[in-house]
């Protein structure tokens, strides 16, 4: 039986996080526990070329096969939700966009009763974790592990689309972290200055893995929590079919995500009362609040025919494609080194909002696009997408156990667009979208629109779109709520509520999703946790209130 001060569960976003700052005590001894793979999958390359991560997003070598269950108000379809299998977790196998958010969500939060986790409480924070390619200032960080990088324009029909947004009367913007945070901007991307995927095992993790003080252990589940009374003292692991206990002698930390951490929770006893005595497990705690609130941006596809052989489908052509692999390889440079993102428009769908409430997934591209050659495979269609994304859904989801095995992939339901106030806003995004990509310059690339179609006009027709084709971003969060209220899960401290020695760190603790791309604010949690741990904080930004005063 080992023991040691902290054991962590989960390498991803926020355990790898967590794990490098707590180990930079060399009085503290880590354990931290990844059921996925090692350095062998996170260093391979289709991982870290930046463009890679299309084809590495469904595969099962690299990610975790969940997927929903029949989404009911979706015409019942089954979504695919990939979650990386490997150290950095969901890091590695992402988007790379970097948001922090907008300043209201983390207000909100504090207005739940989160102390501590204000907009001004938290930028600090966003500041430590950025190497941003804006160097630091009063509102970015310039020295931090994680790089922040601008994407590329070439190939990506990046002007057209920002002055047709400008024109349309959507505003522009240079920072949205900045001002009014609001409006179109180039996206910004977690790769580092080699062109490499800045994932948090190569950021974090990776650099403190020489530590003598820091053990970690690939391939290996986390079975359960294991409790002395209401103390987690430990946990129940399984590696190639050897059952070990391993102890804690200070805190368990959860870093599973919204998915993984409620169900160790309920597997370990702690969660809804009836739902675990239906599974066959003793109930340690009821709390009702694990599992529930799950909340996710949902997307929704619409799709213009190019007018003419103009996107990044020529980017694809097997010739160009091989050298533009040679090119990352060599130099760090070229098309595979970014993003396909054509920009970033963060908008409103009505001016009396108080933040916008809709993003614009924009690319040059139709996601899923092949690799193709003349005479050999035929070139895919030249598409220009724009995926709506709902920024701030009402509706709500839970995580429930399938079984009491360990083993079982937990049963996910999110209830997308079971009220008619998200509709209303994805059918004003999708309007949003037909007006700006029928203005110049934008219009002239557009030959016809081909998703929805330009007969789905009514709202009855622009629902049945939604019900037929929405999808998820892969940013779930909420299932181990923060707050005060009998629903919450952790408190602002994320101890979880009615136990000792047990916390959770990772977005399942936020009580809502932010406007944002969800990597960045979950690395944030894990950079203020190490800090809460070490019982400190960095101090608050001022703010107009504080000034004041």
């Amino acid at each position: 039986m080992s023991e040691y001060d902290y054991i962590i569960v989960g390498a991803g976003s926020a355990g790898s996080v967590l794990a490098a700052r707590l180990t930079e005590d060399p009085n503290v001894r880590v354990l931290l526990l990844e059921a996925g793979g090692g350095k062998e999958k996170s260093e391979n390359f289709l991982i870290r070329m930046p463009l890679g991560f299309l084809k590495a997003l469904l595969n099962p070598k690299y990610t975790w096969p969940m997927r929903s269950e029949p989404e009911p108000y979706c015409n019942d379809r089954v979504l695919p939700l990939p979650r990386g299998k490997m150290l950095g977790g969901s890091s590695s196998i992402n988007g790379m966009v970097y948001m922090r958010g907008h300043s209201r969500d983390f207000d909100g939060w504090a207005q739940k009763g989160c102390r501590g986790w204000s907009h001004a409480e938290v930028a600090p924070y966003f500041r430590r974790l950025e190497r941003s390619w804006r160097g630091s200032d009063d509102v970015h960080g310039g020295e931090g592990p994680l790089p922040i990088a601008r994407n590329s324009d070439r190939h990506l029909l990046h002007y057209e689309l920002m002055e047709a947004i400008e024109r349309a009367g959507y505003p522009i913007t240079e920072d949205i972290h900045s001002g009014n945070e609001e409006g179109a901007s180039r996206v910004e991307l977690t790769i580092d200055e080699k062109g490499r995927r800045a994932s948090t095992y190569e950021t974090y993790l990776k650099p403190a893995m020489d530590r003598p003080n820091l053990t970690v252990r690939t391939d290996t589940l986390t079975r359960r929590v294991l409790f002395e009374g209401k103390r987690a003292v430990g946990v129940e692991t399984e590696s190639n079919g050897a059952v070990e206990i391993v102890k804690a002698g200070r805190e368990v930390i959860l870093c599973g995500g919204s998915y993984n951490s409620p169900q160790l929770l309920m597997l370990s006893g702690i969660g809804p009362a009836d739902h675990l005595r239906e599974r066959g497990i003793d109930v340690l705690l009821d709390r009702p609040g694990v599992g529930g609130n799950l909340s996710e941006h949902p997307r929704v596809p619409v799709e213009f025919a190019a007018n003419g052989r103009i996107t990044f489908v020529n980017q694809l052509r097997f010739d160009r494609a091989a050298m533009s692999v040679i090119r990352w390889y060599l130099f760090g440079t070229g098309p595979f080194s970014r993003q396909v993102n054509s920009a970033n428009p963060m908008l409103r769908t009505d001016s009396r909002l108080d933040r916008p409430d809709i993003q614009l997934f924009a690319n040059p591209v139709k996601i899923g696009s092949d690799l193709w050659f003349p005479g050999f495979r035929k070139e895919p269609p030249h598409v220009l997408s724009a995926d709506v994304i709902l920024l701030h859904p009402q509706a709500r989801g839970s995580v429930r156990l399938k079984s009491s095995d360990p083993h079982d992939l937990p049963a996910i339901r999110f209830n997308l667009f079971d009220n008619e106030a998200d509709f209303a806003t994805v059918r004003a995004g999708i309007r949003m979208v037909r007006e700006i990509y029928a203005t110049q310059p934008q219009a002239s690339l557009v030959k016809e629109e081909i998703l929805p179609g330009a007969d789905c006009r009514s709202d009855e027709a622009l629902d049945a779109h939604i019900r037929a084709t929405a999808g998820v971003t892969q940013h779930p969060v909420g299932t181990c709520a923060m707050g005060i209220g009998s629903h919450s899960v952790v408190d602002p401290q994320l101890r979880v509520i009615g136990t000792e020695g047990l916390r959770v760190v990772d977005a399942s603790i936020m009580p809502d999703v932010p406007g944002a791309n969800t990597n960045g604010p979950t690395i944030m949690i894990a950079e203020k946790a190490s800090d809460i741990i070490h019982g400190r904080s960095l101090p608050a930004d001022e703010t107009p209130e504080t000034e004041a005063a």
